[in-house]
């Protein structure tokens, strides 16, 4: 029976749809759907970088470190996350990358939500 509540563990859930517990991508018929905001509950171990750039940017997030030592590049600066609740936002129109100095566990929430941003792997 739906009774509208949907109770998860991060860590599990999102291993299903690579780090995601919200956002335009779930199913619509899912509690966890939704075009405002996109949260993620991101493990990345030591060396993980993203795949490519992320350019012309329409959203604005944050990203808060949960353990670890994370990394953010912009064009015009870099921002190392090294204690337990360090944190960046940046907003529409900042370009970014990321790499993980030390296995890290970030929670990640973007809004609006919206198709167009998915980056696969290297290789």
């Amino acid at each position: 029976m739906d009774d509208g509540v949907y109770v998860g563990k991060a860590d599990r859930d999102a291993a299903l749809d690579r780090g995601w517990l919200l956002g335009h991508f779930k199913d619509p018929s899912d509690l966890r759907h939704s075009d405002a905001v996109e949260i993620k509950w991101g493990v990345h171990p030591r060396g993980d970088r993203r795949a490519r750039w992320t350019t012309g940017e329409e959203r604005t997030a944050l990203l808060v470190l949960i353990s670890g030592r994370f990394r953010l590049d912009f064009p015009h600066r870099s921002v190392t996350l090294s204690e337990q609740g360090d944190y960046v936002v940046w907003g529409k129109g900042v370009d970014h990358s990321w790499y993980a100095e030390e296995e890290s566990v970030v929670l990640t929430v973007r809004w609006p939500s919206i198709p167009g941003y998915r980056v696969d792997a290297e290789g």
